[in-house]
């Protein structure tokens, strides 16, 4: 695992950007840390010096350049709960969840929330292993996280009328903006993004 102090600045990109039939590597390269170098500190500004110093140029191949900055998030904006094995512990769950989308005004998000947790935790119950954990952050989306040791992922399917299970992840997709897996050294993290709720017109607020 690669631990990013706050602020680092991530630049991913193809080796269409810094190599062609009329420079090698080396001056490719050279050219993008004298870029980086003098660029601003948002990813917008990052990719528009990188370009810039691109552009006298004629690339013989497409180039894909992604960047972005880390920042934390204070403890203001995360919540999390260990969760003990047994099917009871969904309920415990759900409710500190309830409590906390209270605190942060999102009350709003508390129905679909209450089921994405249920689904996801439910499964790491089942097909996973402890010892599982939830995380439940507010930054530009809501982001419910569920951690457990296991290594076998989740795979979303289409229930047939007559099964009798199989659609929780098909629902976890429809109400989120997305979500997947994330592999862990000691096992995975499945993620669920919701977005957050408009906040209301002006002429919508109370006087």
């Amino acid at each position: 695992m690669l631990e990013l102090a706050e602020g680092s600045r991530l630049v991913l990109y193809t080796d269409g950007l810094v190599e062609d039939r009329e420079r090698d590597i080396d001056t490719g390269l050279e050219e993008l840390r004298t870029a980086l170098a003098s660029a601003g500190e948002s990813p917008e500004e990052t990719c528009r010096a990188v370009l810039d110093v691109r552009q006298p140029f004629r690339p013989g191949d497409d180039i894909a350049l992604l960047v972005a900055r880390t920042r934390a998030l204070g403890p203001e904006r995360v919540a999390e709960w260990e969760v003990p094995g047994g099917p009871a512990a969904v309920g415990d769950v759900r409710a500190a969840m309830s409590r906390r989308l209270d605190r942060w005004g999102l009350q709003e998000l508390t129905f679909t929330t209450e089921l994405i947790l249920s689904e996801l935790v439910t499964n790491a119950i089942r097909y996973g292993a402890g010892p599982i954990r939830v995380r439940v952050l507010r930054d530009r989306a809501l982001i419910c996280e569920v951690f457990d040791s296991g290594s076998t992922s989740p795979h979303l399917r289409h229930a047939a009328d007559t099964d009798e299970g199989g659609r929780g992840l098909f629902l976890v997709a429809q109400m989120t903006g997305r979500w997947g897996t994330r592999y862990t050294p000691t096992g995975k993290v499945i993620r669920a993004e919701q977005p957050l709720p408009l906040p209301a017109p002006d002429g919508d607020r109370a006087g």
